[in-house]
């Protein structure tokens, strides 16, 4: 009689974090954004345990140069509730020019799955305009994203 292997499951405290660094000059939002996903998830690694925080935290640089194809900069639209009796609306290229690291942080939280655990696997994107960023410390390893 032969014997089933354990499943490996991956415990909170075991898990090593390591660091990415994305440049986001010229790369299209949902695709990039599908890539990030994952890995905040952690399934880009054999150990991916959905019950637990087993991703990667992620730096991405040059926001400002996302990419949105077709006539999404003046035909998509951001609306949120403000509290009173009308919607807030901005198009994606209104919000490009106020805010553009929004345009990847609300893509990729989407992609998220929706429970508490996704508020800390967002918490592990740090996206900056630009491509200067204070993680210098952490020693990100390059990575190339959304290639296809």
């Amino acid at each position: 009689m032969k014997t089933n292997p354990k499943t490996y499951l991956a415990k909170p405290g075991e898990i090593e974090h390591k660091w990415f660094l994305v440049d986001g000059a010229n790369k299209v939002v949902g695709r990039l954004a599908s890539d990030i996903a994952m890995i905040l998830m952690g399934k880009h690694r054999p150990t991916y345990t959905p019950h637990v925080d087993t991703g990667d935290y992620v730096v991405v640089i040059n926001a400002e140069q996302l990419v949105l194809t077709g006539r999404k900069w003046e035909n998509k639209e951001y609306t949120h509730y403000t509290g009173y009796t009308r919607l807030r609306r901005e198009t994606a290229g209104e919000r490009r020019e106020r805010k553009p690291e929004l345009i990847l942080t609300e893509a990729v939280r989407r992609m998220l799955p929706k429970n508490k655990l996704a508020v800390r696997m967002l918490e592990k994107l740090k996206v900056y305009v630009g491509s200067e960023h204070p993680h210098t410390a952490q020693q990100p390893v390059v990575k190339e994203l959304a290639i296809k």
